[in-house]
């Protein structure tokens, strides 16, 4: 997203709240500048109204309750840009299936109780924007035809790779024969609820069954902020290996000879099924981890799976079979040159960004929605900010 912006000439800043980490990326070799922000004050509204900027993008919709209000007072003639990442509320009414002991998997979104407190939180931001970037086709179709949302206020923005990236490299790191690897990974962030489920789920259910067929074959986990708990999967005997959090994501996938992701729920597009398939890696999947990274016609490139026998079965095959694995391997080249076209998604994006600023006001007058849910009255955020900001000034 940075890049696309970049290609059209644009000066930008980086405003976070966080405190600082040392893993972060350096901003500055970026072309990017830094910005330290303040929650609930208003020095943010003279910092935004100094840069005064022609586009401002928020990072999900709590980002959007807290300061889009803000933007809009001062720079109302601002565009604002809701990046979703992924529908929460469609991941949260997933979530609640498995914690009922419901397979969420294979459940269309009409048959699920997706109206609540989260989506009306999350649909109003979504309102309140002038875009939102949807990460994934199936998630437009949720908002358009079971919330309504006009298809005016939606872009379908997928994961990119990055501008040197092609189905034989990515970026520095060729793709490497089946010969040249061995055993499984899973990466993903410790606390991101869907990947914490995955890994309990692989653990006691799937991986004893692999590691039964392969007992050479070990499983490593990667991911950033494990938890103490998660040391208790880790188990040398069954090659199921806690490796915390890698430096470099590539490196590891492009070692390993399948990707397993057992997602029981979540939303949007998942990175490290496309990193996978950038990396030639096979990954075994559910339907909701394959969701929106491959078309109808297609085949998977490695294995989409519900049942954990069955899942434990394609692992195995393709962990031995050279040609199956590499049809599969293959098969993640089409899959990326066809869904994941770098340019012809920036283009997209560039061009919805110009086509609103050229005409924002009338763009604006046809969200009547965005307008009402705009209106003072109706903003319940911004007052409660106020109050917190009111009450931090006073004496400790």
């Amino acid at each position: 997203m940075i890049e696309s912006l970049q290609e059209l000439g644009a000066e930008i800043h980086f405003g976070c709240a966080a405190a600082e980490s040392d893993n972060a990326v350096d901003l500055g070799e970026l072309g990017i500048t830094p910005v330290n922000i303040s929650l609930n004050c208003s020095s943010f509204e003279a910092q935004i109204q100094a840069f005064d900027p022609h586009i401002v993008i928020f990072d999900r919709f709590v980002c959007e309750e807290q300061f889009a209000w803000r933007v809009a007072k001062a720079c109302p003639n601002a565009l604002r840009v809701l990046d979703t990442q992924d529908l929460h509320c469609l991941r949260d009414a997933r979530h609640r299936l498995v914690k009922q002991g419901r397979d969420a998997n294979g459940v269309s979104y009409s048959d699920l109780d997706l109206n609540s407190e989260l989506a009306l939180r999350e649909l109003a931001a979504i309102w309140r924007c002038d875009l939102s970037l949807i990460i994934s086709e199936y998630e437009i179709e949720v908002l358009t035809a079971h919330f309504g949302v006009s298809p005016a206020l939606l872009q379908y923005f997928p994961l990119l790779l990055g501008a040197n990236a092609t189905a034989d490299t990515t970026e520095d790191h060729a793709v490497s024969p089946f010969t040249e690897r061995k055993h499984c990974v899973v990466i993903g962030n410790f606390r991101h609820p869907p990947n914490w489920d995955a890994l309990n789920y692989l653990r006691s259910e799937i991986w004893p069954q692999i590691r039964k067929q392969l007992p050479g074959v070990e499983c490593h986990i990667y991911g950033a902020y494990p938890p103490p708990k998660a040391q208790q999967l880790h188990n040398e005997k069954l090659g199921f290996l806690l490796k915390g959090w890698a430096k470099d994501s590539l490196t590891v996938i492009s070692q390993a000879r399948l990707m397993l992701a057992p997602l029981r729920f979540g939303a949007g597009q998942k990175g490290k099924l496309l990193e996978a398939m950038a990396c030639g890696t096979p990954s075994i999947t559910t339907p909701i981890g394959a969701e929106s990274m491959f078309k109808a016609e297609m085949d998977w490139p490695g294995a989409i799976a519900t049942d954990p026998q069955l899942f434990a079965e394609a692992a195995i095959n393709l962990y031995q079979d050279e040609s199956l694995w590499q049809q599969a391997q293959t098969q993640a080249a089409r899959v990326l040159n066809s869904c994941f076209d770098r340019q012809q998604h920036s283009r997209a994006f560039q061009q919805a960004l110009s086509t609103l600023q050229a005409d924002l006001n009338r763009h604006r007058q046809a969200n009547f929605i965005g307008q009402m849910l705009s209106h003072h009255s109706l903003q319940a955020q911004r007052y409660m900010s106020q109050w917190i900001e009111a009450k931090n000034r006073l004496p400790q």
